[in-house]
């Protein structure tokens, strides 16, 4: 299964944009999920990710207090609210398990942030 993320552009910094991450059936049940966004020729980093009851999250240190994940199980669905964009925010975000065996990974979602 592969997830599909959506809800990228371009912004101007300070500005804000809603990421959202849907996959078929009850892939994201019981499974702790993540945000990771990757700059060009750079690795994939981890920047958030919630337990699979959604009680717990964590966060880069370069996002915490500006970005929030949750979930939705119901639909199948998980979110990246992210505020206060900064230009080092630009990259391609994806989602995917935040432990154990990955899915295939997704097209991403590019996310351009203007200074």
């Amino acid at each position: 299964v592969q997830p599909v993320e959506s809800g990228g552009g371009l912004v101007q910094a300070g500005g804000s944009l809603r990421l959202s991450c849907a996959a078929s059936g009850s892939t994201f049940s019981g499974r702790a999920m993540g945000w990771y966004r990757q700059v060009s020729g750079k690795q994939r980093d981890l920047v958030a990710h919630i337990t699979s009851g959604g009680e717990i999250t964590n966060y880069a240190d370069s996002v915490k207090g500006r970005f929030t994940i949750s979930r939705d199980d119901a639909k199948n669905t998980m979110y990246l609210q992210m505020n206060s964009l900064q230009p080092e925010d630009t990259a391609v975000y994806y989602c995917n398990a935040a432990a154990g065996v990955k899915l295939a990974w997704g097209q991403g979602t590019q996310v351009t942030v203007s200074s």
